[in-house]
């Protein structure tokens, strides 16, 4: 019995541990405000482009097939195969529509070059937010104390370049400290010291139109989920009225 309570105790133990872990990982910045939308198709459709050219070459999205994007992006399979697929099968064929979103990267080879191999997205958007994705492609900074040169206030020491960076352009963290001691508060913001090739207001868009495609590859059903809602409760109310003259019908005659 001390054995199976020392095991609980140790489990919980080892729960509050990595919660907390996770809790550092996200840091404890304040996150903005994706305005998430994933019914804009448009949005969906570019944050679909811009994920397979700049994100897929690490991320797989191994839960998420190309034909059902097709499907709720409204494109045509022939615009999926000459727009986002770029990898081939085992017989060195390219992928067909109905494949699964993988990558050519092996884990082998990915857990060498960058320590760990990079996650799967498929299940991002549902595990960490539309904020947590929206403000994270928006935090990575200058570093030089870091493998790969960059380094991020949501996600502090993550192993991920930044791959936008020529879009976006580089920051630099810059802090300030109010106060003295250990009451001293400290401030930080980030500043623009070398431009992208967009604005901030066009790398906005651009960041967006990502958040809202991997807030919708976390969840397709989500897109049609309100819809069958709607048409569940107006079924049910037009039964509720039917269900009602068929009781006073029922005991018409009952005094």
């Amino acid at each position: 019995m001390k054995k199976f309570i020392a095991s609980v105790v140790f489990a919980l133990a080892a729960s509050v541990s990595a919660m907390n872990t996770a809790s550092a990982a996200g840091g404890h910045v304040e996150l903005q405000d994706a305005q998430a939308d994933i019914h804009n198709t448009s949005s969906l459709q570019r944050g679909a482009k811009y994920y397979v050219n700049y994100c897929m070459g690490c991320h797989s999205l191994n839960y998420s097939r190309y034909s059902r994007i097709a499907t709720d992006l409204e494109l045509t399979q022939d615009q999926v195969v000459k727009n986002l697929i770029f990898t081939r099968n085992a017989d060195g064929e390219p992928e067909n529509p109905g494949a699964l979103m993988k990558n050519a990267m092996s884990q082998k080879h990915s857990a060498e070059w960058f320590g760990a191999p990079p996650p799967d997205l498929s299940l991002v958007g549902r595990s960490r937010g539309p904020d947590w994705i929206y403000s994270y492609m928006k935090a990575f900074y200058l570093d030089p104390t870091r493998p790969l040169g960059v380094n991020n206030t949501v996600f502090p020491n993550v192993g991920m370049p930044h791959v936008l960076w020529e879009l976006q352009g580089l920051q630099e963290k810059h802090c300030t400290k109010d106060g003295d001691g250990e009451h001293a508060v400290e401030h930080c913001e980030l500043k623009l010291v070398k431009p992208g090739s967009m604005s901030a207001i066009e790398y906005d868009q651009v960041v967006r139109d990502l958040t809202n495609f991997l807030t919708y590859v976390g969840e397709p059903a989500k897109l049609h989920r309100h819809g069958y809602g709607i048409f569940v409760l107006l079924f049910l109310a037009l039964f509720a009225v039917l269900a009602y003259f068929l009781k006073k019908e029922y005991w018409r005659d009952v005094h």
